[in-house]
């Protein structure tokens, strides 16, 4: 009903039609012997009193009045029961207590890739062989960034490029090639946006999670999907003697070579060579690709779970192949606690 409708007592209409041709408009009292179709006359009763006239619109008027009051209640017990109230929380008196219901961006893709992004690196390595593009974590405010061994074995220069453009020269700090793992430092960095370390025990098969990296170099790349397995056996080349002819082997993810890598018997992107190590990893159907290495695999709270590694790409698996295969969903990444658990190793600059 259109609320802003002028509600008249009866006789007081102003109409150009002849109440008498008019089916549904005639004043009070009167028979509707004559009325063809239409619906029964209304019972007959005297317009003539003040009170009856005062007193329609004020029923009609109570009547929204006692609806809008129990569609507010069921919202505001509706809202206290999404908050963990029950209806013994709105007291005798019959008033709830709600609360102000608003969009978050929370829990959402777009909400963790805002609270994340400015935490996530671009690492270009130059080294004899050519120049490779990986990713890397931001884990303290003063530079020290957490990427995969593979992106930076072998460079002799490191250049990294941080989420609003600016670039900084960086030092490795410490390797681990038994679990991929690298830990390089900004120089002369302060005051940087850092990463929140999850805790990769508790994820479980299902949960959504979100990538970040610069996959062929686009800077800041997201893409989402969900975990697809725990404990994978994933294998890679552990240093730069380990490869034949795939840019040393190790990163040289730019210029369409990619990282070898090895998962259930097969080798992957290349030719692992001889020296390789194996480790655990989360699988995960977010997309990876070349570039991806060393960036962050998120859960919706924020926190990194993982630091992406690998992926497989079928149509390159063959050593010495130029092409550059996009992802298929079969991505992998190292558990974020494997990384923990190593830190204190390489800030010593000692590896495995």
């Amino acid at each position: 009903m259109d609320m802003t409708e002028n509600l008249r007592p009866s006789g007081a209409h102003s109409t150009d039609q002849d109440p008498a041709s008019y089916p549904y408009a005639s004043s009070y009292g009167t028979a509707y012997d004559n009325a063809t179709g239409g619906y029964p006359p209304p019972p007959a009763y005297a317009p003539a009193t003040g009170r009856r006239k005062a007193k329609r619109p004020v029923a009609l008027l109570a009547a929204v009045a006692i609806a809008a009051g129990v569609i507010g209640g069921g919202t505001a017990t509706l809202v206290g029961r999404l908050n963990g109230q029950d209806s013994a929380a709105t007291g005798s008196g019959g008033a709830v207590n709600g609360t102000t219901v608003s969009q978050s961006s929370k829990g959402t893709v777009a909400g963790v890739a805002e609270a994340v992004s400015p935490a996530i690196v671009e690492i270009g390595a130059a080294s004899s062989a050519g120049r490779s593009t990986g990713s890397g974590v931001v884990i303290t405010e003063d530079g020290e960034i957490v990427t995969n061994n593979h992106v930076i074995s072998g460079a002799q220069q490191i250049q990294v490029t941080l989420s609003t453009g600016k670039t900084y020269t960086a030092d490795v700090v410490g390797t681990d090639p038994d679990k991929d793992l690298a830990l390089i430092k900004l120089r002369n960095a302060s005051g940087l946006k850092t990463a929140a370390l999850g805790d990769s025990s508790k994820v479980k098969v299902g949960e959504q999670v979100v990538a970040i990296g610069s996959p062929e170099g686009l800077t800041g790349t997201v893409t989402s999907g969900i975990v697809s397995a725990l404990d994978r056996d994933v294998t890679v080349a552990r240093d730069d003697s380990g490869s034949s002819g795939q840019g040393q082997g190790r990163g040289r993810q730019g210029g369409g070579q990619e990282w070898p890598f090895e998962f259930g018997g097969q080798q992957f992107n290349g030719d692992t060579g001889e020296e390789t190590t194996t480790y655990k990893a989360l699988q995960t159907d977010a997309s990876l690709n070349p570039g991806n290495s060393g960036g962050a695999l998120i859960n919706m709270d924020g926190e990194i779970i993982g630091i992406n590694s690998a992926m497989y790409a079928p149509s390159s698996s063959a050593a010495g192949s130029g092409s550059s295969a996009g992802s298929v969903g079969l991505g992998f990444a190292i558990p974020v606690n494997t990384l923990k658990a190593d830190l204190d190793t390489l800030r010593a600059g000692n590896g495995s």
